[in-house]
């Protein structure tokens, strides 16, 4: 799997698999009816590095970013978004590419990332506490999940000043 900063005309690559993964509302607290000018304009804003998962047939098959949570004096703690296509889960992309962005926040000099609405019921709850994340605290009932009902959102921690195994 090759994992490169994307190019603008990757977004037709990225849309049907984001566009699906926002729709099911799930796991993100965004729009699910959003429009792909706007999913675009979102996902590859000015300000986030951009990323792109390729097969060994060169599909795209997971896409994520890294970008500023906070401005001014906080400018150093990071955010990052994930999307596998649902049609490669289970194939350790997601893991790869949360390394990936790991190690980029951290060469940019980034002291943390934290993600601000980590759906509780998210698969990827796991992935994150295994990379050393810790659930900061839990927004009770803020989701209003499909399947579920209402769940809470995570927000989650980590710090950047150690190598990924050694938090």
């Amino acid at each position: 799997m090759l994992i490169r900063e994307a190019a603008a005309d990757d977004w037709p690559r990225i849309w049907p698999f984001w566009h699906r993964i926002v729709a099911a509302a799930e796991t993100y607290a965004w729009d699910p009816a959003i429009s792909e000018e706007d999913a675009r304009a979102l996902w590859m804003a000015p300000g986030k590095r951009v990323y792109v998962a390729e097969d060994a047939t060169g599909a795209v098959v997971g896409s994520a970013y890294v970008t500023p949570n906070y401005g001014g004096p906080a400018a150093r703690i990071a955010n990052a978004g994930f999307m596998v296509d649902p049609d490669h889960a289970g194939r350790g992309i997601g893991r790869r590419l949360a390394e990936h962005i790991l190690a980029t926040a951290q060469d940019e000099g980034y002291r943390g990332m934290v993600f601000n609405a980590v759906v509780e019921t998210n698969p990827a709850v796991h992935l994150w506490t295994s990379l050393g994340f810790t659930i900061l605290g839990t927004v009770p009932e803020a989701f209003e999940h499909p399947r579920h009902g209402l769940v809470g959102l995570h927000i989650m921690y980590r710090p950047l000043d150690a190598p990924l195994g050694a938090v």
